[in-house]
């Protein structure tokens, strides 16, 4: 298993790297790049989006030089834009933002610094993009660990009792609300319970928006966590709601896949208990699947599935983090969020796979690539 792992971890290294190229290559392929940006906000017909632009903003840009009335037309620049802005003034700010190098120059300084965790400050807030994701990570932690946790409380309970009782009344009836939560996005579910519980239009029984109340550091330690977990009931429900449905699915295949098997059918000849052959048997082979699932589903849970709920619900996470860096072309913060999640998700999948192993040692890896 050792010499497994350890092939695993170096393929890690040209997976990144493919990861990193492809997506550097087509982020400096669109259009609308930093310096547009900020080129466009100079002139007044920058469109905002929800960040707050100030590390490099139109006033501390301005302070490059002073731009000329001379006339650029768009043969003379690549920016759009960039008309009436002085030549000079435009390569002062490339120069600011790196766009002065060649893109296979900036590719290697990004990936050698990368390598050092040194992720650089972000273009248009006045912060290291590690300061911004440290100070985004507890909403997005908040989201993911506890929506995975509970997923995963009432999914695999439900898709034993699924399986279990295959055909049943239960089954079907609890098919219908499984299928109710697969075929409606969690956003709708968190709009719905915006309407009712959060004063939309019936109960206004809880907050709108943020992680906690203004007064948070004034309470006691006890109103705190009631406090936490008052702001977080609606979102976590919304994405729990939206997100056991496949689980449930998955286990329920699981186990009704091991049910059928012929070992199962042997301990039931040998007269062994029903509950003892569901759990003693069934249960760790069935389970292998879901169980060892469980860091590469927190990884999406928290990475990519809270977006819309996060914005739904004013909460500052990493995922509204990265959807402003990408409208803000905020190629620091699109690049080193990209690297580091990247390189977290490929490590989870590992742990995967060696939970596999310890879940089931007669899963072995390396006996199977050899």
């Amino acid at each position: 298993m050792l010499a497994y792992v350890l092939r695993r971890l170096l393929l890690i290294v040209p997976t990144l790297f493919g990861i990193m190229v492809v997506n550097f290559i087509i982020v400096q392929s669109a259009p609308g790049g930093p310096v547009e940006q900020a080129l466009a906000k100079i002139k007044g017909h920058s469109v905002e989006a929800t960040a707050r632009v100030s590390g490099t903003s139109g006033g501390e840009i301005s302070n490059l030089g002073k731009p000329e009335l001379a006339t650029v037309t768009s043969r003379q620049s690549k920016y759009r834009g960039a008309q009436g802005l002085d030549p000079k003034f435009i390569k002062e700010i490339e120069q600011q933002f790196g766009f002065d190098k060649p893109a296979h120059e900036r590719f290697y300084l990004m990936m050698s610094n990368y390598l050092r965790f040194n992720f650089g400050n972000s273009f248009f807030r006045d912060r290291s993009v590690f300061e911004l994701v440290v100070d985004k990570m507890p909403v997005s932690i908040s989201l993911g660990l506890w929506t995975t946790l509970l997923v995963y409380l009432i999914s695999i309970p439900l898709g034993v009792a699924k399986a279990v009782r295959d055909g049943s009344t239960f089954d079907v009836w609890s098919s219908v609300i499984v299928v109710i939560g697969n075929a409606v996005p969690a956003f709708l579910f968190a709009i719905a319970l915006i309407v009712i519980f959060a004063g939309g239009r019936y109960f206004d029984w809880f907050p709108l928006r943020g992680l906690t109340s203004d007064n948070f550091n004034e309470l006691s330690t006890l109103r705190q966590i009631t406090d936490y977990f008052w702001h977080m009931a609606l979102p976590i429900l919304s994405m729990v709601i939206g997100g056991f449905a496949g689980l449930t699915m998955l286990t329920k295949n699981s186990f009704l896949d091991e049910i059928n098997k012929q070992y199962v059918v042997t301990a039931h000849s040998k007269g062994l208990k029903k509950n003892r052959v569901l759990y003693g048997h069934v249960f760790r082979n069935a389970m292998l699947v879901v169980v060892a699932g469980f860091p590469s589903a927190f990884v999406s849970i928290l990475f990519t599935g809270a977006l819309l709920t996060e914005i739904i619900f004013s909460l500052d996470g990493l995922g509204l983090l990265g959807f402003e860096a990408a409208i803000n072309r905020d190629y620091p913060v699109m690049f080193g969020t990209l690297y580091f999640f990247t390189l977290l998700g490929l490590l989870l999948n590992l742990l995967g796979d060696i939970m596999y192993h310890f879940i089931d040692p007669r899963i072995d890896f390396e006996k199977r690539n050899s």
